[in-house]
């Protein structure tokens, strides 16, 4: 049985969850960003401890069709900007189609409505995040952030990490 849930966006928080699981008695086979596979069906009594114990850790439960998708979309970003080594492949779009199964035009459409923003407004904020980090560590030059992060040049990085206070909504996995 699969699980959904939200704000689950680090190592951090997969820990977290399985210790709930853990907690509860629940087998769980794959603790992923966002998703979590159990074993076995879950009561209503066992769903609303886990629900519960999810909430404490600054965690929640997902029922909803449509916010599960936006949070899979969001933890697809996540997991490519901030936590892939390598810079994809493919472009952003047909990687988000490919993971989940779904055209892009329904997942870009489906975003907008319920985020009040672009897919690709929150791929830049979370690249520019990335970014940060990346000058923060100190262990890449600029042209090597650059080409990590899939731009095509220093100039494309600086124009786009200039531009990005004026015209990004404030970055938020809720």
């Amino acid at each position: 049985m699969k699980l959904f849930i939200k704000y689950m966006v680090s190592n951090r928080c997969k820990l977290a969850v399985k210790e709930v699981l853990k907690n509860l008695g629940v087998h769980f086979i794959i603790v992923d960003l966002g998703e979590v596979e159990i074993m076995e069906e879950l009561s209503q009594e066992q769903r609303a401890q886990l629900r519960e114990g999810l909430l404490q850790t600054g965690l929640e439960l997902m029922d909803d069709r449509k916010g599960i998708l936006i949070e899979r979309i969001k933890n697809a970003i996540v997991e490519m900007v901030h936590h892939s080594d390598d810079s994809p492949k493919t472009n952003f779009s047909d990687y988000l189609s490919d993971k989940l199964h779904y055209d892009y035009t329904y997942l870009a459409n489906l975003f907008s409505e319920v985020q009040g923003a672009t897919i690709g407004q929150f791929i830049i904020a979370h690249k520019i995040e990335r970014i940060k980090e990346l000058i923060t560590y100190g262990e890449l030059n600029i042209s090597e952030i650059a080409w990590k992060m899939n731009y095509s040049s220093v100039a494309h990085l600086s124009n786009q990490f200039k531009k990005s206070p004026d015209l990004l909504p404030p970055i938020s996995n809720s």
